[in-house]
């Protein structure tokens, strides 16, 4: 049975060669899942991706949030997409390529989504890590910080939080660190 498989495979490669046409380059199973879940994408109108390799490199893709509620209000955050060709056995690598002054978001861009962490599961999506991206603008946890130091303004001194976010997204610093200018 496994042998008719290539044979017709093979018969296939040389009917494509025939016709003048180079060899179509086999998609992986993540490949495939990847263009399913981009195709049925429901953004918020505040968000918006982009492919900067172009529509041939689905694997590496950025998103643009763009909050229109609470503290990041007015804010521009990209963040790069890294697929591995077993997704959706493995969660996409998610960096913030903005530096933002965030409990959940470190200076560096790694990210404390736990969906992209402990709670991944492949029947989980882009959709639900876009989402989970926009909830950390609307409702920053200050209880699982990769930023420690925000996570304790936020949660002993939340005015204070709202001006350092302030003035990060303006562009300037927030106590040694600079911040380059963010909103829209």
């Amino acid at each position: 049975m496994i042998k008719l498989f290539k044979v017709k495979e093979k018969q296939r490669e040389i009917a494509e060669n025939a016709n003048g046409r180079a060899p179509v380059k086999k998609q992986s199973a993540g490949e495939l899942r990847l263009h399913k879940d981009i195709s049925e994408l429901n953004l918020p109108k505040s968000t918006t991706i982009a492919f900067p390799n172009g529509k041939d490199d689905l694997m590496n893709f950025e998103v643009t949030i763009r909050p229109d509620e609470g503290y990041y209000q007015g804010g521009m955050f990209v963040f790069t997409f890294s697929v591995s060709p077993i997704y959706p056995h493995e969660a996409p690598k998610v960096k913030c390529k903005t530096k933002v002054y965030h409990p959940n978001i470190d200076l560096e861009g790694n990210v404390c989504l736990n969906i992209l962490r402990e709670d991944w599961k492949p029947v989980l999506n882009i959709n639900t890590i876009v989402y989970g991206l926009h909830h950390l603008f609307t409702e920053p946890n200050h209880e699982d910080p990769l930023n420690h130091e925000a996570a304790t303004v936020l949660r002993e001194n939340p005015k204070q939080f709202e001006s350092n976010v302030r003035r990060a997204m303006t562009g300037g610093y927030v106590n040694q660190t600079y911040f380059t200018r963010c909103i829209c």
